[in-house]
């Protein structure tokens, strides 16, 4: 999976953000924005800001004398986040040629995206050029899928059902996720790290159904009917560890958040 491969659909972008966003990155980006140095009155930019849950909440924080700015490459992601939040900015634009000048931000973010830049260290770099040599750079990623007990066990069964290929998209959400290779990754940027932070987070879903209509999304069009419904079968044992007395799952996933500045 790539940048470009992740291109979504309007009604996709719709879905993202009413179900993947609540399940998940709502989670994530309250912890980032807790977590990052950021002041009232700065300048700030989100990398691959999605349908901008990161941004709201960064823009929430640093008032409304600040220029806060999200970016993305997808136009149905950048739509749904335009109508959420017309008053910020909304830019649509490449992660590896970021369209602004030098130390042009105190704080550059980018969530649950590195992994799929068609050059990360490109667009490590990148962040670290427009955060400039004062700024900031903070990136959050998923981490290690030996690490992630839900996702591994879902992705056993898939093993199973839909063999190699489909395996590998869905781990390409982990694809980062080893902190040799992030900081390798941030080092070949040219960015030092201030602050490594790994801490378990977890997707939390109605339902196993729901879980899988999110999960599956990447192998969609590679799987019948007859494969997802044994999918389905076993999904319901693999991951009944996580599913509490209502049925409501908790899938528990390794998340990595990274602070750094230009070397």
């Amino acid at each position: 999976m790539s940048e470009q491969t992740y291109a979504l659909s309007a009604d996709a972008a719709e879905f993202y953000e009413a179900t993947f966003v609540p399940a998940l990155f709502r989670q994530w980006a309250e912890r980032l924005v807790r977590f990052v140095p950021v002041q009232p009155g700065g300048a700030v930019l989100d990398v691959a800001c999605g349908t901008g849950v990161v941004t709201r909440l960064l823009a929430d924080r640093v008032g409304p004398d600040s220029r806060v700015v999200g970016l993305d490459l997808n136009d149905a992601m950048l739509a749904v986040a335009r109508r959420l939040r017309p008053e910020l900015r909304w830019q649509q634009g490449d992660a590896c040629a970021l369209p602004f000048p030098d130390s042009s931000f105190d704080l550059v973010v980018s969530q649950g995206a590195l992994m799929f830049f068609s050059d990360r260290v490109a667009a490590l770099r990148e962040m670290g050029r427009v955060a400039g040599t004062d700024g900031r750079i903070a990136v959050q990623v998923p981490g290690r899928l030996a690490r992630s007990p839900g996702y591994l066990a879902l992705t056993h069964v898939v093993a199973d059902h839909a063999g190699p290929d489909a395996v590998d998209l869905l781990g390409a959400y982990f694809a980062v996720g080893e902190p040799d290779q992030l900081t390798t990754l941030f080092e070949s940027a040219d960015l030092r790290i201030d602050r490594f932070d790994t801490w378990i987070g977890a997707t939390e879903l109605d339902s196993i159904d729901t879980l899988l209509a999110v999960e599956l999304l990447p192998i969609a069009d590679q799987i019948d009917d007859a494969v997802r419904d044994r999918i389905t079968r076993d999904a319901r044992t693999a991951l009944a560890p996580f599913v509490d007395p209502a049925g409501a799952v908790s899938a528990p996933i390794e998340v990595h958040l990274i602070t750094a500045h230009r070397a």
